[in-house]
């Protein structure tokens, strides 16, 4: 593989998305047309030619989610060992389901893994995965909760149990977990909606009272989420707080840290997570902030046995149980995961890591933090007001007499920033998210000049 030629290809690639367009206008019509006039697959076409086809339309018809000004949801600029690491990925084809076929790949996830865990603070025998995303680790959560919490769950399934199965979360929680509480058999209406504090943190007096009126009732909680870093506005729950309330009440605390667990790499942001350690289970995505191609997800938990129990599986067909000490402390992603065949996953994380280093990736969230601090006091200077309250590079903004929603389609339309509409306790925002360590102090700079003069031209038109 000739990296010289692949490093010059990809810095020109970023070069040419940061000087072009960031939003494509483009109609569902006129890309199935494209694709119907050129690709009807009844004749082979010539490769390069099919590449120069692809390239371009991903070129002129998508969000450029890796451009500098992009500000919108967690989509990052990508790294080169993270590119190159799904190339190999692909040509090599590893298959992870059992260790035995890919003990290289299955040790490099280990050890990434491992890695991974000890800067979360969790114990040295705790067990972790790679996942397709945060919606299969928070899946995996809830499934090995039930699993520890109700032992007849495995074998009998929810209707076995002695009431209705509850967890508990905020309206700022992550609404996949609708999805997952549906697919659980659980039921939507058996999500406990917590009231959060005007910061929009988990408010822990309404957590307590919740638990206390439910199980009066009858009903069986069993599993608290608590968000580092939501959606939304990038606040994170007092985890110490909820940490202490479950380990008391016997509850299973989830720290769905899918965007916010990054900052664990870096020690300045470390501090901000405290009370992690204290998590039954983790979800971290690579593919938010640890700048890696989608999907890159991580399920960690303390309680290796849970898991086992959860995804126990013996089949004929599969390489038989090790007879020996050695390939006995292996390990099989298998019967430890909801997938069974399974890409490579971790390479891109693992090859990454390795060309940064620990100091280099958090220079790399450092940074982005920084340019997060300079568009919150950049915009609170010319008499916009942040709505939330965080030290990750969220910025939710609004201001009297502007349309929110008006605003983030000028900015798209002029080509000067994607940022997205949100709500915030019943208070539309613009909300602006770092998500690239390509973002220049310039860049900030640029988009509050085009910002506040839009919103003067705006505010000119609607009082003359």
């Amino acid at each position: 593989m000739q990296i010289d030629q692949i490093r010059d290809d990809f810095e020109a690639l970023g070069t040419a998305i940061a000087d072009g367009p960031i939003v494509s206008n483009v109609t569902a019509e006129e890309v199935r047309a494209w694709l119907g006039s050129h690709f009807d697959f009844k004749q082979p076409m010539p490769l390069d030619d099919v590449i120069a086809d692809v390239e371009q339309m991903l070129r002129k018809w998508q969000v450029q989610v890796t451009h500098p000004r992009y500000f919108g949801l967690y989509n990052p600029s990508v790294t080169l060992a993270s590119v190159v690491a799904d190339t190999l990925v692909a040509m090599y084809n590893s298959q992870l389901a059992n260790w035995r076929t890919s003990p290289a790949a299955n040790e490099m996830e280990r050890h990434t893994l491992t890695w991974l865990a000890d800067k979360f603070g969790l114990p040295a025998d705790s067990i972790a995965t790679f996942t397709s995303g945060g919606s299969e680790a928070n899946l995996t959560a809830v499934v090995v909760a039930l699993t520890w919490a109700f032992p007849e769950y495995g074998e009998h399934g929810l209707r076995h149990l002695s009431g209705d199965p509850v967890i508990y979360l905020t309206e700022e929680t992550h609404h996949g977990f609708n999805k997952i509480a549906h697919m659980a058999g659980l039921g939507r209406k058996n999500l406990r909606i917590v009231a959060t504090d005007s910061t929009l943190k988990m408010d822990m007096d309404d957590l307590t009272k919740r638990v206390a009126e439910d199980r009066e009732n009858a009903l069986l909680p069993f599993m608290v989420i608590g968000t580092a870093g939501t959606t939304a506005a990038g606040v994170i729950d007092p985890l110490p707080e909820i940490g202490r309330f479950c380990n008391a009440q016997h509850l299973w605390f989830h720290a769905d840290a899918a965007y916010g667990g990054a900052a664990v790499v870096s020690p300045n942001l470390r501090p901000h997570l405290a009370g992690i350690e204290t998590a039954d289970s983790i979800t971290c995505d690579a593919h938010k902030w640890l700048s890696v191609p989608m999907g890159c997800g991580m399920f960690f938990c303390r309680h290796r046995d849970a898991v086992a129990q959860t995804f126990r599986s013996d089949v004929t067909y599969m390489p038989a149980k090790p007879a020996n000490e050695d390939l006995a402390a292996t390990f099989n992603p298998l019967t430890h995961s909801a997938q069974w065949s399974r890409r490579f996953i971790g390479l891109k994380l693992f090859m990454a890591l390795a060309e940064h280093g620990e100091a280099g990736y958090a220079q790399m969230l450092d940074h982005q933090a920084r340019m997060g601090d300079i568009l919150r006091k950049s915009l609170a200077a010319t008499g916009w007001t942040i709505v939330n309250q965080t030290p990750l590079p969220v910025i939710c903004f609004t201001r009297d007499g502007v349309s929110t929603s008006q605003l983030v389609a000028e900015l798209r339309d002029r080509q000067i920033a994607w940022m997205s509409d949100a709500e915030l306790g019943g208070v539309p925002v613009v909300r602006a998210c770092i998500t690239s360590f390509k973002t220049t102090e310039a860049d900030i700079e640029w988009v509050v000049s085009e910002i506040n003069n839009l919103t003067l031209n705006v505010l000119h038109r609607k009082t003359a």
